[in-house]
């Protein structure tokens, strides 16, 4: 099997739904990373010192290459990624070999049957 990595970068309040919609499109789990910080376009302002950015969060999905695809398009969607600047940020990268993946190889290959 081929693998493609997604990360998608979303604030605190959206993990759950990004999650959902994930697991939907074909997502068989995925990493959390807490505490991602950036600076997009126009840098947010500070308040003696202090951000006003929201939390974001830092998730990647190990997902089959054929689904990679879709579960990047509905993460977009559900996050809002296109629609509102600075709600999000999701890419795909190549996975040229994984291990540890055995229970997850196992269900994909049970939905192909």
């Amino acid at each position: 099997m081929h693998f493609k990595l997604i990360i998608a970068l979303v604030e605190d309040t959206k993990i759950d739904e990004i999650m959902r919609a994930a697991r939907q499109a074909g997502a068989t789990g995925s990493t959390i990373l807490s505490g991602a910080q950036g600076e997009g376009l126009n840098p947010q302002r500070t308040f003696f010192g202090l951000s006003l950015e929201t939390h974001r969060n830092m998730l990647m999905f190990i997902v089959e290459e054929h689904l990679s695809k879709t579960v990047l398009e509905r993460i977009a969607k559900q996050g809002g990624f296109e629609d509102k600047p600075g709600s999000g940020v999701a890419f795909i990268l190549n996975v040229e070999d994984t291990v540890g993946l055995n229970s997850q190889i196992h269900a994909l290959t049970e939905e192909k049957v």
